[in-house]
C-alpha cells in the first residue's frame, strides 16, 4: 500500500535537486570570467524505486519512481586536453625565451646598420686608404687614429652590453627558481587541502581547477609529467586525486625526480648552482633527496646533506623556459667526480657570442699588429727613435696576458696602444724597402698603410675553428645568430598556433558559455516551477482527504 504522502516527498525531492541545479548554474554564470575556471554540472540521478523486491512487498503493480537527487556537482574538464596543452605549453615556453635572448642579442650587435660594428670596420679600412694616398698628411693620420679608437670602443661597447645581458639572464634564472619553488609548494598546499575533503565523498571543484591552473603555468617553466593518486577513505570514483609530478628529461625520458609526490604529500625545491666555469650553471640541486630516484637514469650526480645535485648537462636538451634562459646564459658541460666539479667546455647563446668577438679581436689584432711593425713611421724616418727599434704595435689590450692563446677578454679590454695615442707620428704607413735586413723608409711612401688596409682580406686561422679573412668571419657570426633567431621565431609560432588550438579545444569543453548557462536557468526554472505546482496539486488531495472526508450524513 502506497503512502498518501507519497507525492509530497517526490515533489520534495524535485524542488530541491532543480534548486541545486539553479544555484550551480549561477556559480557557473558568476566564474564566466574567472582564469581557470572549469563549469559545473549537478549529476541528476534516480532515487530508488518503490518497493524493494522482496518476500514481504505491497500488491502493487511493480515498482513506482520516487523522484531525482543531486548526485554529484562535478565539474567538465577532459584530462587528455591539458596534458596535450601542458606539452605544447612546455615547448611555446621553450621557444618564446629562446626567441627573447636571441632578439636580445641581435640588438646588442646592430646589423646590418650605420652603427653596427661592421661599418665601423669599414670605415676604419677606408682611412687606411685615404693615409696610403696621403702618408704625411696629419689629418688623414688623425682620422686613422681616431677610426681605431672608435673600433675598439665599439668591440668594448658590444661585448659589455653582451656580458649586461647575460647578467640579466642570470637575474631570470633566479626569478624563474623562485617561482618554480613557490608553484611546487601551492601545488603540495593544494594535494593537502584536497586530501582532506575527498575521503569524505565530496569533489572540492573549486580546488582542483586552482591546482590545474598552477600545474599550467609550470608546465611552462619544466618539461613534467602528471600522475593521479588515490585519496583513499569514502573517495568517489569521479574523483580526481592526489597529483604526483615528475621531471622529464629529453624526449619525455624519466628521470626518477619527483616535483611533488602525492602518496607522501611531500614537495621537492630546486637551486640552480653557479659554480661552473666563469660563473656558468653546472648543476640543479633538488633539496628533497627522498623524492630522487637516480637509478633509473644515468644523470651525473652527488648527493650530500640531504639533497641531490645533478649535472645540468643533462637538461639541456629537455624543453621549458628554464632550459631556454640557462642556454642562453651559458652552461658547463663538466662532469661530478664525486663532489667536485670537473669543468668541461661553457656553451650557450652568449658565452659563445662573447668567445666569437675575442676570437675575432684577438686573431685581427696579431695579424695588424705584425703588419703595422712590418712598416716605418714617421718618427722613424726621422730618426727619433733609438737604434735596435722593431716597430710599434697599433692595437693592445687593457689587460695583461691576452693573446692568440688566450683569448678571453680581447673584445672588452681592446685599446690603441699609448704610442699612437701620444704621437700620430708613430703610425707607420711607409713600407720598409730596406734590402740588408734593417729598418729603411720614407716620408711620403704610404705602402704599409695600403698593406693594413688589405689585412681585411688576409685568411686568418680563427682557432682552427674557421679559415677566412676578418670579415667572412664577422658575417658569419652574424649570420648564424641570423639563422638561429628566424628558426626561434618560426618554432614559436608553431609551438604557440598548437597551443592556442588545444587550449580553444580545452575551453570549448571546460569554459562557461553565457548562452548555454541562461537556457539551462529557463530550463531549471521551469522544472522547479512544475514540481512546485505538482507540489500543489498534491497538498489540495491531501486537503480534500484530511479536511473533507467523512461529512456525509452529518
Amino acid at each position: 500500500m502506497l503512502s498518501t504522502f507519497h507525492g509530497l516527498e517526490t515533489s520534495r525531492r524535485a524542488l530541491s535537486t532543480q534548486q541545486a541545479a539553479l544555484h550551480t548554474t549561477g556559480h557557473n554564470i558568476a566564474n564566466a570570467n574567472t582564469p581557470g575556471y572549469s563549469r559545473q554540472r549537478v549529476n541528476f540521478t534516480q532515487t530508488e524505486a518503490f518497493p524493494s523486491p522482496g518476500f514481504n512487498k505491497p500488491g502493487i503493480p511493480g515498482q513506482l519512481g520516487t523522484g531525482v537527487k543531486a548526485g554529484e556537482i562535478q565539474r567538465v574538464r577532459e584530462a587528455f586536453l591539458d596534458m596535450q596543452f601542458r606539452a605544447e605549453n612546455n615547448k611555446s615556453g621553450y621557444w618564446d625565451a629562446r626567441h627573447t635572448s636571441l632578439s636580445k642579442i641581435e640588438d646588442i650587435m646592430n646589423e646590418p646598420t650605420e652603427d653596427g660594428l661592421a661599418n665601423t670596420m669599414d670605415r676604419f679600412w677606408q682611412s687606411l686608404q685615404d693615409l696610403s694616398a696621403n702618408p704625411e698628411d696629419s689629418g688623414a693620420r688623425s682620422v686613422v687614429r681616431q677610426r681605431g679608437i672608435a673600433l675598439a670602443e665599439t668591440f668594448n661597447y658590444t661585448h659589455d652590453s653582451l656580458e649586461a645581458i647575460q647578467r640579466d639572464h642570470k637575474a631570470q634564472i633566479g626569478v624563474q627558481e623562485k617561482q618554480i619553488n613557490s608553484l611546487l609548494t601551492q601545488i603540495d598546499n593544494v594535494n593537502k587541502q584536497i586530501s582532506s575533503v575527498e575521503p569524505h565523498g565530496m569533489l572540492p571543484n573549486d580546488l582542483y581547477d586552482q591546482r590545474d591552473q598552477l600545474v599550467d603555468e609550470l608546465s611552462q617553466y619544466m618539461n613534467i609529467k602528471v600522475e593521479r593518486v588515490a585519496s583513499g577513505g569514502q573517495a568517489k570514483d569521479m574523483a580526481e586525486g592526489k597529483y604526483t609530478i615528475s621531471l622529464l628529461g629529453q624526449n619525455g625520458k624519466e628521470t626518477g625526480i619527483t616535483l611533488v609526490d602525492g602518496a607522501s604529500l611531500t614537495k621537492n625545491q630546486i637551486e640552480v648552482n653557479f659554480d661552473g666555469a666563469d660563473g656558468s650553471v653546472n648543476g640543479m640541486t633538488f633539496k628533497n633527496d627522498d623524492l630522487v630516484d637516480l637509478s633509473v637514469s644515468d644523470y651525473n650526480n652527488f648527493a650530500s646533506d640531504d639533497q641531490v645535485t645533478v649535472n645540468i648537462n643533462d637538461f639541456m636538451k629537455s624543453t621549458g623556459s628554464l632550459t631556454a634562459v640557462i642556454q642562453a646564459f651559458g652552461y658547463d658541460t663538466g662532469s661530478f667526480a664525486g663532489d667536485e666539479f670537473e669543468s668541461g667546455n661553457v656553451e650557450g647563446l652568449l658565452p659563445e657570442m662573447m668567445t666569437n668577438l675575442d676570437q675575432m679581436v684577438a686573431t685581427f689584432v696579431a695579424e695588424y699588429n705584425d703588419v703595422h711593425r712590418a712598416g716605418i713611421s714617421l718618427s722613424e724616418i726621422r730618426g727619433d727613435l733609438d737604434d735596435g727599434f722593431e716597430g710599434f704595435d697599433f692595437f693592445d689590450f687593457a689587460e695583461d696576458g691576452i693573446d692568440l692563446e688566450n683569448i678571453q677578454g680581447a673584445a672588452k679590454h681592446l685599446k690603441i696602444t699609448d704610442d699612437i695615442k701620444d704621437s700620430l707620428d708613430n703610425i707607420a704607413a711607409a713600407k720598409n724597402v730596406s734590402e740588408d735586413g734593417g729598418r729603411l723608409g720614407y716620408a711620403g711612401d704610404g705602402g704599409n698603410a695600403l698593406n693594413l688596409s688589405d689585412v681585411k682580406d688576409e685568411d686568418l686561422d680563427f682557432g682552427g675553428n674557421s679559415t677566412t679573412n676578418v670579415q667572412s668571419f664577422y658575417q658569419g657570426v652574424i649570420g648564424e645568430m641570423a639563422v638561429d633567431t628566424n628558426e626561434a621565431e618560426r618554432l614559436l609560432r608553431n609551438t604557440s598556433s598548437l597551443r592556442d588550438s588545444v587550449e580553444g579545444n580545452r575551453q570549448s569543453v571546460s569554459s562557461v558559455s553565457l548562452d548555454e548557462e541562461m537556457s539551462n536557468m529557463i530550463q531549471f526554472q521551469h522544472a522547479y516551477n512544475a514540481a512546485a505546482r505538482n507540489l500543489t496539486a498534491v497538498d489540495e488531495m491531501l486537503d480534500r482527504i484530511i479536511n473533507n472526508m467523512g461529512l456525509v450524513g452529518r
